[in-house]
């Protein structure tokens, strides 16, 4: 298992990763069936990010070796959109996903070192993230990797009909 930048030839494996979560778990975004980005439009994304100083996608590469045959290569990703203007450039926001069957794995932890890491190097200095409020094990794995609430987005997202509150939560990595 290794945890490495994106490349652009990852497009198509790290588009099926992205759809495999919508479809097994309700706490991300977007819904089974509604990410409608090609492959071609991956590519673009993923060239725009790297072509960023302070954004950065990291994902969960597992070795073929630890795969069943119908496992992806990517099984996470961490994803970190920092601020494009001079006010916010020392700040981001990220998304994190893991696939089901990997998580409680350390997987999460150690993605959340590696942005930690880089963006240090990077000179960020707040790192900032979302969750739905009943998402308990990423409230408590965001909690132990010394993330605080700010506060909360009342109704924030409709999800089946219920709407849902998030916490907001952030990170100040130097002082």
């Amino acid at each position: 298992m290794g945890i490495r930048k994106i490349k652009v030839q990852d497009a198509e494996a790290f588009l099926s990763l992205n759809k495999q979560l919508d479809n097994e778990t309700s706490f991300m975004l977007f819904e089974p069936g509604e990410r409608q980005t090609t492959v071609k439009q991956q590519e673009t994304m993923i060239k725009k990010i790297r072509g960023k100083e302070n954004s950065e996608i990291f994902v969960v590469e597992l070795d073929k070796t630890d795969l069943e045959n119908t496992q992806p290569n990517l099984i996470g990703f961490l994803a970190f959109f920092g601020g494009q203007l001079n006010r916010n450039r020392h700040s981001g926001y990220l998304v994190i996903g893991v696939l089901e069957e990997f998580r409680g794995r350390g997987y999460g932890k150690r993605l959340f070192q590696t942005l930690e890491h880089w963006a240090l190097e990077k000179e960020i200095h707040r790192v900032e993230l979302t969750v739905m409020k009943h998402n308990v094990n990423a409230l408590n794995l965001y909690l132990n990797m010394g993330f605080e609430i700010e506060g909360v987005k009342r109704n924030s997202l409709k999800v089946n009909g219920v709407y849902v509150d998030e916490y907001y939560l952030s990170k100040l990595l130097s002082s």
